[in-house]
């Protein structure tokens, strides 16, 4: 599959820039550097979309969610609700570096996002990130009626580290009681701490995302290498994934977590969960949020909002 122009475009002017590998960096200057590039990448929130800042009580604190919601919809409506958790590392990102997509999932499935300004490695180390999403899944649950939220209607999603806590705690929630989730979405996430794929070869360098970043956020968000292999970081490695929200899983051709995508896809599917792969097989890792720089981002927008519209809002009406 041939790399997608405007990614070899976008790989020519990072490398232009010479912009120090994250790797190289603290996590304060990666951070510092990775939100500078943000508003350029995915632009300006779409029109028609309320947005609300709120904390909730979290396992350490106050958490801070963004709520998302169509403009359109009627006031007294109880929409439909997504969780949903950004990528970075678990080391970077926040509210305001996946605003964009967010919105536009918001306002094209006509449903609430929740976004959950979780936790960051290395001030909180394993499992904070875990227990923060969590936590506000069933918060959302618990308190979205009042919010507007039909929390018979409920999805959690995630891209990257995000799509790893949204896998692991769809898992949780299974296994603890908690809401029934009608989907999960999962752009390019982890799934297997522990082991490195044909994928991070292909990819070790040189395609955005690389193989020595990876190491640095695994050694940032899970020092102990013993933990790894703990389902809620490799959620690959459960004992079992039957009896899981039907799953969207969404992989980059050109992405060290490529393969580890795939093949989440595939033990959903035997273990008797219905999921769906799509693989953008000429982008880059992280593509979804760079709507400004890629149309595959804008297309691949467009697939998980129709996937979410389908499963939270057209299924509901049947």
């Amino acid at each position: 599959m041939a790399l997608d122009p405007e990614s070899q475009q976008l790989l020519d002017l990072m490398a232009a820039a010479n912009r120090p590998a994250w790797h190289t960096l603290s996590p304060e200057a990666a951070r510092e550097q990775y939100l500078a590039l943000r508003p350029n990448a995915q632009g300006p929130r779409p029109d028609g979309v309320m947005v609300a800042d709120r904390s909730i009580p979290g396992p350490a604190g106050k958490l801070p969610l963004r709520l998302y919601r169509p403009e359109q919809a009627a006031s007294d409506t109880h929409l439909p609700a997504l969780v949903y958790a950004h990528g970075g590392g678990w080391v970077f990102g926040n509210l305001d570096s996946h605003d964009v997509l967010c919105a536009q999932l918001a306002l094209d499935a006509g449903i609430t996002v929740v976004a959950v300004d979780y936790r960051l490695a290395p001030e909180a180390r394993f499992p904070g990130a875990f227990d923060d999403v969590a936590a506000a899944l069933k918060w959302v649950a618990g308190n979205g009626a009042a919010l507007g939220i039909d929390v018979s209607r409920l999805a959690i999603g995630g891209d990257s580290a995000g799509g790893n806590l949204a896998a692991a705690v769809s898992i949780w929630a299974r296994d603890n009681g908690g809401p029934k989730l009608r989907m999960q979405l999962l752009a390019y996430p982890v799934t297997d701490a522990a082991a490195r794929s044909e994928s991070y070869r292909l990819f070790h360098q040189g395609y955005g995302l690389d193989a020595p970043a990876m190491e640095w956020f695994f050694d940032h968000y899970t020092p102990d290498k013993a933990a790894r292999a703990d389902w809620r970081v490799s959620p690959l490695r459960a004992p079992s994934l039957a009896g899981l929200p039907p799953a969207l899983v969404i992989t980059s051709g050109y992405d060290p977590l490529r393969d580890e995508g795939r093949a989440y896809a595939w033990r959903l599917q035997k273990d008797g969960t219905v999921a769906d792969l799509v693989e953008f097989g000429g982008m880059l890792h992280g593509f979804l949020s760079s709507p400004m720089l890629l149309h595959g981002a804008r297309r691949g927008a467009a697939i998980c909002a129709g996937a979410l519209r389908e499963a939270l809002v057209l299924r509901g009406q049947a």
